[in-house]
């Protein structure tokens, strides 16, 4: 069993084979991977083609499941439940739903005028672009199974509080009145065929792609420059162990940024192997994914600015105080 587990890990969600690949084909046309040059193209072309393998391969199996959650089932699933059981569905239900920030604010909105409570259209706005199942893969592939989950469970809970806090504070008033609005009545669904759920998947899958590889382009290309580039003990000295307000820094350095999960974790990769904290990386990929600037321009159209500033304002002391744990425990995953 430990031989099939290293087998999976290494050969199928690490592609060790692909980089070994990639090395000798670049070795046969001449090119030396040691250097800084040929490890930057080494880097850049492993790091590109996994990433891309790994996404289509989740996204089309991930969007074959969801169509069997359209969103007027998911908008009548979260209905029934109240409190922090809507909280808890709300994050989880993100996800499952492979979308960017700014993909998120539709359906947020839908589900808004469903009468759903507050609290769990934000656990939903939170969870969906930060935690989905594609991104569980892809940190497994980079940072092993454990630093995925762990991932994955601080992700939920600062979703699940986040929407709680959220509800607590009673900002109904600050949701913008064509929100508020009646949506378009709700029709039974469409009922389709694997055949159909196939083609859903497939065209998910195409659109998805064409949205993130731009993003997957220049994270990749950011992380091979940091990578091969950037000296250990700069990296080291703004957002290694030395420096206290490395968590601060990497979160509020990710906010404006706009990436998704998988254009960031080749910059998270090269930072990683250039010595700074899981916990600090952790607080930078979570800010990246959910407060880029994009995305928050488009949510202050939906919400007004007091709501505006408490999920900026939430997020980013979750993002915060989860990175700091993470840093102090950090020894008990070596």
């Amino acid at each position: 069993m430990e031989a099939i587990g290293s087998f999976l890990m290494d050969q199928v969600l690490k592609m060790e084979w692909l980089s070994e690949l990639v090395t000798g084909l670049l070795a046969s046309a001449g090119v030396d991977t040691a250097s800084r040059w040929g490890g930057s193209l080494q880097f850049f072309l492993y790091d590109t083609v996994k990433i891309v393998i790994l996404l289509c391969v989740m996204i089309f199996v991930i969007s074959y499941v969801q169509s069997f959650f359209p969103p007027e089932r998911s908008k009548r699933i979260l209905g029934r439940f109240k409190g922090i059981a809507g909280n808890v569905i709300g994050a989880l239900l993100g996800t499952v739903t492979p979308f960017c920030a700014c993909s998120s604010i539709p359906l947020f909105i839908a589900f808004t005028r469903a009468g759903l409570p507050l609290g769990v259209t934000f656990s939903f706005l939170i969870s969906s672009p930060m935690v989905d199942l594609a991104s569980l893969v892809l940190v497994m592939s980079i940072f092993g199974p454990q630093i995925a989950i762990i991932y994955t469970v601080v992700g939920l809970v600062i979703a699940i509080a986040g929407g709680a806090v959220i509800q607590r504070l009673g900002m109904d008033d600050q949701i913008q009145e064509f929100v508020r609005a009646e949506g378009p009545a709700g029709t039974d669904e469409e009922m389709m065929d694997v055949r159909d759920r196939l083609a859903f998947a497939a065209s998910s899958t195409a659109s998805t792609f064409k949205k993130v590889f731009p993003f997957i382009l220049a994270g990749v290309a950011i992380g091979a420059l940091i990578h091969n580039w950037i000296p250990q003990e700069i990296i080291e000295a703004v957002l290694g162990d030395g420096n206290p307000f490395a968590v601060v820094l990497a979160a509020i350095v990710g906010a404006p940024i706009y990436a998704d999960i998988f254009g960031t974790l080749p910059i998270a990769e090269a930072l990683y192997a250039k010595g700074v904290g899981l916990g600090t990386l952790l607080a930078f990929m979570m800010s990246v994914t959910v407060l880029s600037i994009p995305s928050l321009t488009m949510l202050s159209r939906v919400v007004r600015p007091k709501l505006l500033a408490t999920f900026v304002g939430v997020c980013l002391a979750g993002m915060i105080a989860s990175g700091y744990l993470f840093n102090a425990l950090q020894p008990l995953f070596a």
